[in-house]
């Protein structure tokens, strides 16, 4: 888990970035960020980073997504829940989790809106990941321990809802 730590935190810092300065305000995120800066300065520091810094559409839309996946499958990668005395490994939930949401969102059960573009980012970063983490050490139950690397994991997929957009 340690060797993950400076991957996941500039994959943490960049999506916040492209959240707070190129997404909606609607965001559970920006939602904090204003409550704690102000209406006013999170306006200002918005309008300057995307003039100084203007990103194409794929980079705002889809790549967030993308290192949310990255983040979850490195943190989930050395965990399985157990389901019916079957051993499921945590690496899928990310891949199947994303698949999911973009579903529902081309079915309007969920906001948003369906993107290709979106599962190709997300496949790619869960492969990246996978290659990453393989390694022949085991595998122990998420919830055998609280340690670290357990609470790094659960947060990972916490941390997906502030994305939320809250309308």
């Amino acid at each position: 888990m340690k060797k993950h730590v400076p991957l996941l935190a500039v994959s943490l810092f960049l999506s916040l970035f492209i959240y707070v300065f190129y997404r909606t305000e609607k965001t559970l995120i920006n939602q904090i960020f204003i409550a704690l800066f102000h209406r006013e300065t999170y306006i200002f520091l918005k309008n300057r980073v995307t003039l100084l810094l203007p990103l194409p559409d794929y980079v705002i839309y889809s790549l967030p997504e993308g290192l949310w996946v990255f983040c979850i499958t490195l943190t989930s990668s050395p965990f399985y829940l157990e389901v019916y005395k079957r051993k499921w490994s945590l690496v899928f939930v990310p891949i199947l989790l994303a698949l999911i949401m973009e579903i529902f969102q081309l079915l309007h059960f969920t906001n948003g809106r369906f993107d290709l573009m979106d599962i190709i980012f997300s496949t790619a970063f869960w492969l990246l990941a996978l290659f990453y983490t393989r390694t022949n050490i085991g595998k122990e139950p998420l919830f055998q321990s609280v340690n670290i690397t357990t609470a790094c994991c659960i947060s990972s997929y916490l941390i997906v809802y502030l994305a939320h957009v809250n309308y």
